[in-house]
């Protein structure tokens, strides 16, 4: 989820009169670099959903995509598309694109120096990462409510619905058939984080909705907790109930003491 509240060291490429962004040899690299790693990873750790998705996208391994590549297969799977945005963007930009079934994607890859972990979403961790699952009825249908939500609630209100966005959009994990599996894009772009989701260190707790709610999080950490899903529809679910009725519930209760120590002043 990005916000505008510190700069960006990064630049988003800007397309041609043609609609086209060209990417340098380099950065062409990094993504194949990004996604064969990645590749060797997900395969009985994605969720099958994910995996279907990622199977109609079809993505590029030797090249960054183009988002109209991407945006074709997701208007004809769930009436989604990508939108270029600059590096970091606004909540109020970021809800509304949402809300309009368009997934913001900033277009610039990672510097070969942050190829391990950067704190920004770059065009590998929205495309690899997230844009399969959205090829997904219920989860598209819950990411449009979740912009809808979002573009019409108090500050306070966004802060409690931000951890619901990363306990599932972006750090979610999903109990099936075959056993547990990764729909969050934040894990599947990670291949650290992928391995330590499914380990025996984090605690992993069935989901709920007022308890994610209250759930702090650190965006720098791998995640001490996930919510699991019995089955994807539960995101279905979340977008025909009185979602801020839940939110107003959690503000009440307060936070959880977080699980993870203070960031050190730096």
């Amino acid at each position: 989820m990005s916000s505008s509240k510190k700069p960006s060291k990064y630049v988003a490429r800007e397309p041609n009169a043609e609609g086209f962004i060209a990417y340098t040899d380099l950065e062409h690299q990094t993504w194949q670099r990004l996604i064969e790693r990645q590749l060797k990873v997900v395969p009985g750790r994605a969720c099958d959903e994910y995996l279907h998705g990622l199977e109609l996208l079809n993505l590029p391994q030797d090249r960054i995509p183009q988002l109209e590549e991407v945006s074709r297969v997701l208007r004809r799977e769930t009436g989604w598309e990508t939108a270029r945005v600059p590096a970091l963007i606004g909540f109020e930009t970021f809800f509304r694109l949402l809300s309009e079934r368009k997934f913001p994607v900033a277009t610039f890859i990672r510097s070969p120096e942050e190829f391990d972990y950067l704190q920004e979403p770059d065009i590998f961790h929205e495309i690899f990462g997230h844009c399969a699952m959205l090829t997904n009825p219920a989860f598209a249908n819950f990411t449009q409510k979740y912009g809808e939500l979002g573009l019409n609630a108090s500050p306070k209100e966004r802060a409690y619905l931000a951890r619901l966005y990363w306990f599932t959009v972006e750090f979610g994990l999903l109990n099936t058939k075959d056993g547990l599996r990764i729909y969050g894009g934040g894990i599947l772009s990670s291949p650290k984080e992928t391995l330590y989701a499914l380990s025996e260190e984090p605690v992993r707790a069935p989901f709920e909705v007022v308890d994610t709610l209250r759930t702090p999080y650190r965006i720098d950490i791998v995640q001490p907790i996930y919510y699991v899903l019995s089955d994807l529809e539960e995101l279905q679910q979340l977008t025909e109930i009185d979602l801020m009725a839940r939110v107003r519930e959690a503000m009440a209760a307060g936070l959880f003491e977080p699980m993870f120590p203070p960031k050190e002043a730096a």
